[in-house]
């Protein structure tokens, strides 16, 4: 290639890229809410999907905390468990 043919092979490059549209999963807008609450989830009232289950029991053997792996969790209730013992705070047990 011509060092003429590089700079307008470059220059078609950046013109398509530019008209594309950025895709949102590599460069998410600042304002998007990609962070939802578990209650706000439209399938949290679904049982927890096997992966939350494998991790929640992960992270309840690690807290010596067996209570707080509950095989009959919703995916929502399961979130907030799995958050509660990533962050330390543990399985808070209802009175």
């Amino acid at each position: 290639m011509t060092s003429k043919n590089t700079a307008s092979h470059h220059g078609a490059h950046e013109r398509k890229r530019a008209a594309e549209p950025d895709n949102p999963k590599v460069n998410p807008a600042a304002s998007d809410n990609q962070i939802k609450d578990p209650e706000d989830w439209v399938t949290g009232h679904e049982p927890m999907t096997g992966a939350q289950a494998s991790y929640l029991k992960t992270l309840s053997e690690q807290a010596h905390d067996p209570k707080a792996f509950d095989p009959d969790l919703d995916k929502a209730e399961a979130s907030k468990r799995i958050d509660q013992l990533k962050s330390g705070k543990g399985h808070q047990r209802e009175a």
